[in-house]
């Protein structure tokens, strides 16, 4: 994949190496390190400025830290890089009794910078067990009134945004019809048009499943007419280059086992183009 990227001029960052499996602590609980392999789950790319997000598990509390030698870079080149308060993570803050609800309550603001998907000035914010609506509201008042934060409640319980509605380009959507229907489509993206998600491809997983097989919709658009997708998913790629969108096939047979595809594994910090927005 990073040779791929480097083909199409797109610099391509990595984070320094940590031992995630060394134990740290808060006055209230402690916990070892996951991985750092999906910076998009961490951080939050705005514009000029980069979110350390509040994320949602014990676990991920300082998998920031492996990207702070770049965060550092960008700062001195002009970028805007901001934490959000850390949250505490207390017992009370999760539900642990019913899971048709919610995992994580309102105690706090929570999310994952994956619980985000940017489309020009608007975002939308998935309501999930890893991001509550405290997060969204942090989220506007930090951004201010630039951008639209749009909370999505009812379309997703479990995780992030991009494995249920993807933009591929200005009008033109990758929606998980397991998830997403006529009725629960955010209002901004209401008169695009929607591409249903094929049955995906399960790549399998080794040890424990942290993605579902939905980790199929799980593209990364380099371009509007250029996207990478997982190259068992031979039906996605079909309907895509049938709407004129050239796919790129690459393996990625750890996706279901690491809980990240090509778009979970990779942030996009720069891109040309200015600020739009794209309702219709």
């Amino acid at each position: 994949m990073i040779a791929l990227l480097e083909a199409q001029g797109i610099k391509v960052r990595q984070p320094v190496v940590l031992d995630h499996s060394r134990e740290y602590s808060t006055p209230d609980w402690k916990s070892d390190g996951m991985h750092a392999f999906c910076p998009r789950d961490v951080l939050l790319a705005v514009g000029r400025t980069i979110i350390e997000t509040p994320m949602s598990l014990r676990s991920r509390q300082y998998e920031s830290l492996a990207y702070r030698p770049i965060l550092r870079e960008y700062m001195d080149s002009g970028a805007r890089w901001i934490s959000a308060p850390r949250p505490e993570l207390k017992e009370s803050g999760y539900n642990r009794r019913d899971r048709s609800l919610l995992a994580v309550l309102e105690e706090e603001p929570v999310f994952d910078a994956a619980n985000c998907l940017r489309i020009g000035s608007d975002i939308l914010f998935l309501v999930s067990d890893s991001g509550n609506l405290s997060g969204a509201k942090w989220l506007q008042t930090t951004l201010g009134e630039r951008y639209r934060i749009h909370p999505c409640e009812n379309i997703y319980k479990s995780t992030h945004i991009d494995t249920t509605i993807m933009a591929l380009r200005p009008g033109l959507l990758l929606a998980n019809p397991a998830r997403v229907s006529e009725k629960t489509i955010p209002d901004v993206l209401s008169k695009w048009d929607v591409i249903l998600a094929p049955e995906p491809v399960d790549t399998g997983f080794l040890g424990y499943p942290f993605s579902s097989p939905w980790i199929s919709m799980n593209v990364l658009s380099i371009s509007p007419d250029l996207v990478i997708v997982e190259q068992s998913q031979t039906e996605l790629i079909h309907i895509l280059e049938k709407r004129g969108i050239t796919c790129a096939p690459l393996p990625w047979r750890q996706g279901r086992s690491l809980g990240g595809g090509f778009h979970c594994a990779t942030l996009d910090v720069r891109r040309t183009g200015n600020l739009e927005s794209y309702r219709l």
